[in-house]
């Protein structure tokens, strides 16, 4: 269990590990089922850590990363700390949605070469000439002296990796024979950092390659050197013009593997103990229902074989009016089900706030079918418009495939209007010359989301002058200097008007759901800074 006393030196760890890491933020005090088997099933790949955010001693924790209390929330964090290098939020994590995400982040940007699986991995031997892969290895060294060229080396790879690209290093005085074969021992490279371009050929460690003429220190030039190899890589493959056969790579972390192996299987047993003994009933109940399901199927085909009698008739089909009934009791059930598929689940309307730490789960990689409605709001008018927002889409929060959040338009404004382009009649977005650039407000809009398919649907908010006024008559200036005169509070344009922008947003709701609203479709999202 991660707290704010120790998630540094876990984050850390993964110089020794050589794996990326896991936080898991949620509101259970005890470490979920899913979460258990899905660790052990990872463990040769993640480390993971668990954050009870409902515990005293997590709050630094929570601010640091911006993370929703109320949602669970998962991150990978891989060489750097300071901020998570994928997220993942979920009202109900799935094990599909779980499993996707990890094993797109199974390893670190620059992994380190510690075993010959992981090379197998890493670098996959080439399969037909439309399927090369490459591999861009830095040998290096241990210590400071090194860890310049190692930084520059990690900058480079996280601008230019790619599907067909793999960046790794290994430690030279580790992997002796590896190194050896590569860099023929040259003087040049003695102390040095080097790096290599590599193409395995088979699986007898037929290799072919190219070394950087010069030692890698770090420097710009050197950028430069590899970014014009790997440019001419892409059109001439003969550009590895040498060929050697490597030795199997020692295994580093073998010894250290088989004792946390060991330490972790014993930590899972006594977890499983105690859940299993004191508050985790509800979570063991699936495995018990499993384990006694099958010695009831086993226990049950032992007596069939037994006492079964060779002469059992089959049941006798059922009578058209008991299938009749039955089929109506089936669609009664069906229309029950569809009827009450919309009524609110809780008390409240959940709305996030959409950041650039949770804008990947919550937008561009919304599953299918699922819709993420957006309320444009600025610092003075969140207060009231969040409690009319709440008011107007609480009775659509028990359907599954909506969520709700808002965007702070102090924050995001360019973000706004980047996708309020792609809607130029519903909203015309002024030339950077307008001298009412910066004064247009676009609060009170909404927009509906697909992050799947790519394409919004937009409500603006209403006018003082529709609906017959629905604002509120206070733009009489002589009844509002009467109503002041008496001492009596006056109607004042701020929070009523504010509120009255999300008039009628349930109408526009039921039109989402209908399918009838306009769609306005966009090629990509843009990043949300």
């Amino acid at each position: 269990k991660i707290t704010d006393k120790n998630y540094i030196r876990f984050l850390s760890d993964w110089k020794k590990d050589n794996k990326p890491h896991v936080l898991l933020f949620d509101h259970m005090p005890v470490v979920p089922l899913l979460y258990k088997l899905t660790a052990f099933a990872y463990r040769d790949y993640l480390s993971f850590g668990y954050v009870y955010v409902g515990l005293r001693g997590t709050e630094e924790l929570s601010s640091q990363y911006n993370i929703n209390v109320y949602t669970p929330t998962m991150m990978i964090f891989k060489e750097h700390i300071d901020r998570p290098a994928d997220v993942v939020q979920a009202r109900e994590m799935k094990k599909q949605l779980i499993d996707d995400f990890l094993s797109q982040n199974k390893f670190l940007m620059v992994a380190r070469l510690t075993s010959q699986r992981l090379f197998q991995e890493l670098c996959p031997v080439k399969k037909s000439h439309r399927q090369r892969k490459h591999c861009v290895v830095l040998l290096t060294g241990e210590g400071e002296k090194f860890a310049e060229a190692y930084e520059a080396f990690l900058t480079f790879a996280v601008a230019n990796t790619k599907d067909t690209l793999k960046f790794v290093h290994i430690y030279s005085d580790r992997q002796l024979e590896f190194a050896d074969a590569l860099l023929m021992d040259e003087e040049k490279y003695r102390g040095r950092s080097a790096v290599v371009i590599l193409e395995r050929r088979n699986n007898a460690g037929k290799i072919a390659y190219k070394a950087l003429e010069e030692a890698w220190q770090g420097r710009k030039e050197d950028s430069f050197i590899l970014l014009d190899l790997l440019d001419q890589l892409r059109t001439d493959p003969g550009l590895l013009s040498s060929e050697t056969v490597v030795a199997d790579l020692n295994d580093e972390l073998a010894p250290m593997f088989l004792v946390r192996w060991f330490y972790s299987t014993l930590d899972y047993i006594s977890d499983s103990w105690d859940s299993l003994f004191h508050s985790n009933w509800r979570e063991m109940m699936p495995l018990l229902s499993l384990l006694f399901s099958v010695l009831f199927i086993l226990f049950g085909t032992i007596i069939v074989q037994a006492f079964s009698d060779s002469s059992d008739t089959r049941d006798s089909p059922p009578s058209g009016k008991e299938e009749t009934a039955a089929k109506t009791e089936k669609n009664d059930a069906s229309f029950s089900k569809e009827s009450n598929s919309r009524i609110p689940k809780k008390g409240f309307v959940e709305v996030t706030e959409l950041t650039d730490i949770n804008y990947t789960s919550n937008l561009v990689r919304l599953r299918p079918g699922h819709m993420n409605v957006v309320l444009i709001l600025s610092n003075s008018t969140k207060t009231p418009l969040l409690q009319k927002f709440a008011l107007e889409v609480y009775t659509f929060t028990g359907s599954s495939s909506l969520h709700f959040s808002f965007l702070s338009l102090d924050k995001h404004r360019e973000w706004l209007e980047y996708l309020l382009e792609f809607a130029q009649d519903a909203a015309p977005i002024p030339n950077q010359y307008d001298k009412h650039f910066l004064e247009r407000d676009y609060t009170g809009y909404v927009l509906a989301l697909n992050g799947h398919k790519k394409y919004f649907c937009l409500f603006k908010p209403h006018r003082s002058g529709d609906e017959g006024g629905t604002l509120g008559s206070c733009n009489d200036y002589d009844a509002l200097h009467h109503a002041e005169a008496r001492g009596k509070p006056s109607c004042s344009p701020g929070s009523r008007s504010i509120k009255n922008k999300l008039h009628k947003l349930s109408f526009w709701m039921e039109r989402l759901l209908e399918g009838s609203l306009q769609r306005f479709y966009i090629p990509s999202w843009p990043t949300l800074d």
